[in-house]
C-alpha cells in the first residue's frame, strides 16, 4: 500500500547485478525481478526497492544511509551472510537497545542486521 509522505522504495548501486542477486538470493532468500540488463527489484522484503548499474557504492564512509535488517538469530546471520559471500565490516556490537554488525555485499555496499539485547 503506498501512503502519502512515507518510505516507499530504495535504489542501490550495482556493478555486478548478478552477483549482488546471487548474494541477496542466497544470504536472506530474496527473489528479483530484472528490468533490463541495468536494474533488478526485490519487493516484498519489509521495503521495497531495486539495484541499478552504477560503478559506486553506499557506504556511511561516503554519507550514505545505512540500510538496516531485523534478525531474531544475530550470530546465525552473521555466519550466513560471510558464507553467501558478505564482508563484515563490523563484528557484533552492542548499542543502546541492542546488538548488531555491519557487512558489505559484493558491490561493497554496507548494510547492518540488528537484533534485541542478550537476556542476562
Amino acid at each position: 500500500m503506498n501512503i502519502h509522505g512515507k518510505i516507499n522504495y530504495i535504489e542501490l548501486p550495482a556493478a555486478d547485478i548478478d552477483a549482488v542477486k546471487a548474494f541477496f538470493t542466497k544470504a536472506f532468500g530474496w527473489s528479483f525481478t530484472d528490468y533490463g540488463a541495468d536494474y533488478t527489484a526485490f519487493s516484498d522484503e519489509g521495503l521495497d526497492g531495486g539495484f541499478y548499474r552504477a560503478e559506486m557504492s553506499s557506504t556511511t564512509a561516503n554519507g550514505a544511509a545505512l540500510v538496516v535488517f531485523y534478525s531474531e538469530k544475530l550470530e546465525e546471520t552473521r555466519n550466513t551472510v560471510v558464507y553467501s559471500g558478505g564482508t563484515i565490516l563490523k563484528e557484533i556490537y552492542d548499542f543502546p537497545g541492542g546488538r548488531r554488525f555491519h557487512f558489505a555485499d559484493p558491490n561493497g555496499n554496507e548494510f547492518a542486521v540488528w537484533s534485541e539485547p542478550l537476556e542476562t
